[in-house]
């Protein structure tokens, strides 16, 4: 089964098959990314607010907590985040006792650890990120939802491919 969107044909299974060459962008690509972002952050801080925490320090928290002990930089790329990005984020998860840093291997190493007030954290505003992903689903539509996902993904795959200098064809 075929569905047409805007710019993109889709699966059933909403891979990204084809991109209609007939539509021309307009403006800046990275204003528009930018300025979706920001309106879904706020749908989501909206919901897990009410834990305490930003959506961003939630999605680390879940990521700490699922990985189990990480290196940072192991957890850096794991996110898609430059290491100052990490740094500062993790400060605050720091500060409030729900992750700490424990030595690693050798003497120059260190880990990033979910606390038990850390793992608690995250199972309650992992139910308030549930009604929030929920929302988002039947606000945009679970196709749209479900399309956009993978056309973030297969233009991750492709800027991945460029940024590691081989060829993007």
């Amino acid at each position: 089964m075929w569905m047409k969107y805007k710019l993109v044909d889709t699966t059933f299974a909403y891979t990204i098959t084809a991109v209609d060459h007939s539509v021309k962008s307009r403006g800046c690509t990275n204003l528009r990314l930018r300025q979706l972002s920001r309106v879904v952050t706020r749908h989501y801080d909206a919901y897990v607010a009410a834990t305490g925490l930003k959506n961003t320090q939630y999605s680390l928290l879940s990521k700490v907590v699922l990985l189990g002990p990480i290196r940072p930089s192991d957890l850096a790329q794991r996110m898609r985040l430059d290491a100052s990005t990490l740094t500062r984020n993790l400060r605050p998860l720091l500060a409030q006792g729900l992750l700490r840093q424990r030595p690693g291997q050798d003497a120059r190493s260190r880990l990033v650890v979910a606390t038990s007030e850390g793992r608690a954290r995250r199972a309650q505003a992992q139910g308030a990120w549930k009604q929030a992903q929920l929302a988002f689903n039947q606000r945009v539509g679970e196709r749209r939802v479900a399309a956009l996902h993978a056309l973030i993904d297969d233009c991750i795959d492709r800027l991945a491919i460029q940024d590691c200098g081989k060829d993007s064809a």
